[in-house]
């Protein structure tokens, strides 16, 4: 049975924050709220996870995971990133984008593209999971709560936590999310390449 946190959207109480940071630690699978939609999290190193969530979505071996990240510091220990590349991205960070970008060695093998070496990631704008990266000082292992059969992310945690009961083990609820995933552009070539236009203004990048 899942655990249910309400959270405040804007100042999150530090120790619900701590507790769900410790769960993670114990190898928990998590929903949390993301300045786009609710989305599946584990620790990186997770494979149970990882497992968890391909089950969930019901996805296969080729999927996209995102690592969401605290800030530029942590992600440039997963992702490889040139000054131009860099500019661009830190302009329209922190925010509902994801990008994709070459893997460093420290991302797992089965996180990075099988065949490009390229790896998703994001900073993102919320305070409750900016809270949650701060106390777990490293990134979540992420994918959009985007239920097979689903046309559209789920919106109220509640409805989350009756629909999931069984199958995650804790929801971090601090309002009503939206249901417009992230804008995913592509950087691993150097230039930008708008893979998907969401939430996030693709107009920079064209």
């Amino acid at each position: 049975m899942a655990k249910y946190f309400d959270v405040h959207p804007e100042n999150p109480q530090p120790r619900t924050i701590a507790q769900v940071a410790q769960s993670l630690r114990d190898d928990a699978l998590i929903v949390y709220p993301t300045d786009s939609c609710f989305a599946l999290g584990c620790r990186t190193g997770s494979k149970d996870g990882v497992d968890r969530i391909r089950a969930i979505r019901q996805l296969d071996d080729r999927h996209h995971f995102t690592l969401v990240c605290r800030d530029f510091a942590q992600l440039g220990q997963y992702a490889q990133i040139d000054n131009d590349v860099f500019r661009s991205v830190k302009a329209a960070t922190p925010g509902q984008y994801t990008f994709i970008l070459p893997a460093t060695r420290e991302v797992p093998r089965k996180l990075a593209h099988p065949k490009k070496r390229t790896v998703g990631v994001r900073i993102p704008e919320h305070p409750v999971v900016r809270a949650l990266l701060e106390e777990l000082e490293e990134p979540l292992l992420s994918s959009t709560l985007l239920l097979p059969g689903d046309e559209e992310p789920m919106t109220m945690g509640w409805e989350i936590k009756e629909r999931l009961d069984h199958v995650v083990d804790a929801v971090l609820d601090s309002g009503e999310c939206g249901t417009t995933p992230t804008t995913v552009v592509d950087f691993s070539e150097g230039v930008p390449e708008i893979v998907r236009r969401g939430a996030g203004d693709p107009t920079p990048f064209e």
